[in-house]
């Protein structure tokens, strides 16, 4: 039934790992399991989903048996055999660990990526075109004077930083809570073929960042917790590549931005899948104003922005196809096109 989107993601999986193995070989370094939200990604993701679980089962448990624990039992075994079922829980298992194996994977050639491919940069070239596309001006500058230096800063900054759980919270709210299995499928190839292509385009134009490269352009900007997360970063670098520690990861890449990549990923998956217009409006705003942070802070510039949503397009589209979505002529949604008994297609 779902076997374009079994091979997809076990192929991008394995390919991620595959080559995670051969660099980390080829340059004798160790893989990592890097710390982030809620610690390792190999004790993240399965609280994430455990925690998924109780919350969809308890909540309900409670509500339908009104705290009667006779009833609480048959509850539970109902919707687990209503929604827990083999389908569901091979979704779930798949579309962790190959998010696992992939995430893992890219975390690790990111941090590979001076080794392999040495320190020279593009950041002039780009910066440069920064400069051309604004007919002289910064693009940091330009936002700077527009939305001030104080209290949007921090704004932004939040809004920034949210994309670190908003990633592997969406990833489980897809996994366990889709309408239709095809979309859980949707989401989790999608997200493994934009951390691919990101992967990917961080060898094919290796940069810094304006953020790094041209710190200047950023000293009259507040403490932020971008700010420090940016400190944390480039302290790591050194530590990588100067120090030589072992058992961490350097994360300082640019191009492309997957900030802008997988914000814009998670907004098209809202907009195709979720029925809700406020969660529209919430998506799409958060994706517009993680554009606008990337650049305010230095942390892309604007053609790392531009190839970020290119990733997110075909990643998207791609996914769409493994899962067996048929996209309306209005391009506004979308509909599955293989199903199950327990899992119905919509139908207008």
């Amino acid at each position: 039934m779902y076997r374009p989107a079994y091979a997809l993601l076990l192929g991008v999986a394995g390919t991620m790992g595959v080559l995670a193995v051969v660099a980390s070989t080829s340059i004798g370094r160790p893989l990592v399991d890097p710390e982030g939200f809620l610690g390792p990604a190999i004790v993240r993701l399965p609280l994430l989903v455990l925690g998924a679980f109780a919350l969809d089962m308890l909540p309900r448990t409670l509500w339908l048996s009104r705290m009667r624990p006779a009833a609480m039992r048959g509850i539970v075994v109902a919707r687990w055999k209503q929604h827990w079922n083999r389908e569901r829980i091979t979704l779930v298992v798949l579309g962790v660990l190959c998010f696992y194996i992939t995430y893992v994977s890219y975390r690790n050639l990111k941090s590979y990526l001076p080794f392999v491919m040495g320190e020279d940069k593009y950041d002039r070239e780009l910066h440069l075109i920064d400069r051309a596309m604004l007919f002289g001006h910064e693009p940091a500058t330009l936002l700077h004077t527009v939305f001030g230096t104080g209290v949007s800063a921090h704004f932004l900054s939040t809004i920034y930083l949210w994309f670190l759980p908003l990633v592997p919270l969406a990833l489980a709210a897809w996994l366990v809570w889709s309408r239709n299995i095809t979309f859980g499928y949707w989401f989790a190839t999608s997200q493994c073929l934009a951390w691919t292509l990101g992967t990917a385009s961080y060898y094919a134009l290796p940069t810094l960042g304006p953020g790094f490269q041209y710190s200047y352009l950023y000293t009259d900007l507040p403490d932020t917790g971008s700010a420090e997360l940016m400190e944390a970063l480039s302290y790591g670098r050194s530590g990588v590549l100067r120090d030589g520690l072992v058992g961490q990861v350097q994360s300082v890449a640019g191009f492309a931005s997957l900030h802008v990549a997988i914000t814009l990923l998670v907004a098209l998956m809202v907009q195709y899948t979720l029925r809700s217009k406020v969660l529209h409006w919430v998506f799409w705003v958060n994706f517009a104003i993680t554009v606008i942070a990337t650049l305010y802070f230095g942390w892309h510039y604007v053609a790392d922005d531009l190839a970020g949503v290119v990733i997110a397009l075909l990643s998207f589209w791609l996914g769409g196809l493994a899962s067996g979505q048929k996209f309306d002529k209005a391009g506004l949604g979308s509909h599955p096109t293989s199903t199950t008994s327990r899992v119905p297609v919509d139908r207008d």
